[in-house]
């Protein structure tokens, strides 16, 4: 099969020794419980991205210039805990080089690996969750890396703001991070004098941010593994992320739960658009546009 680039970029703006950013795509699907077909997110997501306007009216530039290796994919699926440590060993190899490493999933439990890999590198990380479930199961159907339990895993390495949430079991409402979780109802009803700075209230350190692209409203992203209904919007979260880049350093970010439907091209073209305008903010941030 032939390798996708994201962005469909320029051959030298790709080159993985020259650039900033490695795109790490891990199509695995092994735990979701309801609608499958996560694997083949981040085909789609690449494919996408070819069909995308390289010039960024937000950055007023071409974010690719900072450069953007797609490396080659992690197929390990021989269980949950086996994929997160291929993951944990690829991040870390990337991060070794000083490169910033954006995974692409896949289901959220991609996001175990990544993360602890960016925990062991900056001990001051922290991490920004934007999902629509509390993911803080200790273990489901049998396993402690299912995706379910994406951030009870975290939360024994590093502090954690969760926004958009808006589904959990009740056992999870125990572990829940004190003050540290935004409903999705709360910035609906504007619950908040000014929901975004409150979050950047919390935060502190380096930050990591993890994106269950179920987080949005199922009315702008329909495919997903488990849509649920009043999340939030694009540019929501995009403000958010900006604020969030001006305020703090963001390391490293996830894009995860692209269930790709054939029917519904949008979803694809829209995580790929989120990928590529956060990279455009960060790299802004540090003068490289």
């Amino acid at each position: 099969m032939k390798k996708i680039y994201f962005g469909g970029i320029p051959l030298q703006y790709r080159d993985p020794e020259n650039a900033a950013v490695v795109i790490l795509p891990v199509p695995y699907d092994g735990t979701s419980t309801w609608i499958k077909g996560a694997d083949k997110g981040p085909d789609a997501l690449l494919e996408a991205s070819e069909n995308m306007e390289l010039y960024d009216l937000d950055t007023g530039a071409e974010n690719f210039l900072v450069g953007i290796h797609t490396s080659d994919y992690v197929m390990e699926d021989a269980s949950p805990e086996a994929m997160a440590e291929a993951v944990h060993t690829k991040t870390s190899a990337w991060l070794k080089k000083e490169k910033m490493v954006v995974t692409i999933g896949g289901e959220h439990s991609v996001s175990i690996g990544a993360i602890k890999a960016y925990w062991e590198k900056f001990q001051d990380l922290q991490v920004l969750q934007i999902d629509a479930h509390a993911d803080l199961r200790q273990e489901y159907e049998g396993s402690r890396y299912n995706h379910a339990c994406v951030m009870a895993r975290v939360r024994e390495w590093c502090p954690f703001v969760q926004v958009g949430i808006r589904s959990m079991d009740v056992e999870e409402k125990q572990c829940l991070p004190e003050g540290k979780v935004f409903y999705a109802r709360d910035i609906r009803n504007n619950r908040y004098h000014d929901w975004i700075a409150e979050v950047c209230n919390k935060l502190s350190g380096k930050i990591y941010i993890t994106i269950d692209l179920d987080g949005f409203d199922p009315s702008v992203l329909p495919s997903t593994g488990t849509p649920e209904p009043s999340g939030l919007y694009y540019h929501e979260v995009m403000n958010l992320v900006r604020a969030v880049v001006d305020k703090f350093e963001v390391v490293g970010f996830d894009v995860v739960e692209l269930c790709p439907n054939p029917a519904d091209k949008s979803s694809d073209f829209f995580a790929s658009k989120l990928l590529y305008q956060i990279l455009g903010a960060i790299y802004k941030k540090k003068g490289m546009l």
